[in-house]
């Protein structure tokens, strides 16, 4: 039976790199499929992953129907096996929608990935309505780690290495950035509540508070 599938952990835990392996998989052994992403780090149009791997992709606005151009695709005599549709939490509730009738409606497969909670712990609309809607949702093994070495299971937005809790829910960028820019850094729970980056932790190491000395 085709299904809506959900895979959902923190940034850095190898979401695109599952979805470009399923992709790889499934076209050697002949099956076509349609490949979504939006605001993917590699640009507009591209699915990536932090390991190297990339590959073309559909490039989704808010206005792209889901249902509506896999069956646009398929009268003009495409062969869609399944899909897959990267950084689905930028997803709209009703694309979400479109893609559990593109399951029910053309029994065609849909692995969408991406994370779940923002910056402040907040779930993103689009993953909030894929667990509601979604036939499975898989967490992925791949454990990303704080800097604590603790497992990762928050995603924190920093700038100047400094994290902050105001601000868009979604401004893109990466993790591993330079410190002056915008940028993201997973951490265990413990640390995103005490906001205690990998930066901020380095300089408390440092602060004569931490440790006095008579």
């Amino acid at each position: 039976m085709p299904e809506l599938v959900f895979f959902s952990g923190t940034m850095d835990c190898g979401k695109s790199t599952l979805a470009l392996q399923i992709q790889h998989n499934r076209s050697a052994r002949g099956l076509q499929g349609m490949i979504y992403t939006r605001d993917d780090r590699a640009g507009e149009g591209k699915l990536s992953s932090r390991l190297g791997l990339v590959t073309e992709a559909v490039e989704v606005a808010d206005d792209l129907d889901f249902y509506a151009h896999v069956v646009r695709a398929m009268t003009a005599g495409g062969r869609v096996d399944y899909v897959i549709a990267d950084e689905a939490q930028f997803l709209t509730p009703s694309q979400i929608d479109q893609l559990a009738r593109v399951v029910d409606d053309l029994g065609v497969d849909v692995f969408a990935f991406g994370i779940t909670t923002d910056f402040r712990s907040k779930l993103f609309p689009g993953s909030q309505r894929l667990v509601e809607l979604a036939d499975r949702v898989e967490v992925l093994q791949v454990e990303a780690l704080c800097w604590c070495g603790a497992r990762a299971t928050h995603n924190a937005r920093t700038v100047g290495g400094q994290m902050v809790v105001e601000g868009a829910q979604v401004v893109v960028g990466d993790v591993n950035r330079p410190e002056s820019e915008v940028g993201y850094e997973v951490l265990c729970r413990r640390h995103h509540r005490h906001r205690m980056t990998a930066a901020a932790a380095r300089a408390a190491a440092l602060s004569p508070d931490v440790l006095p000395v008579d």
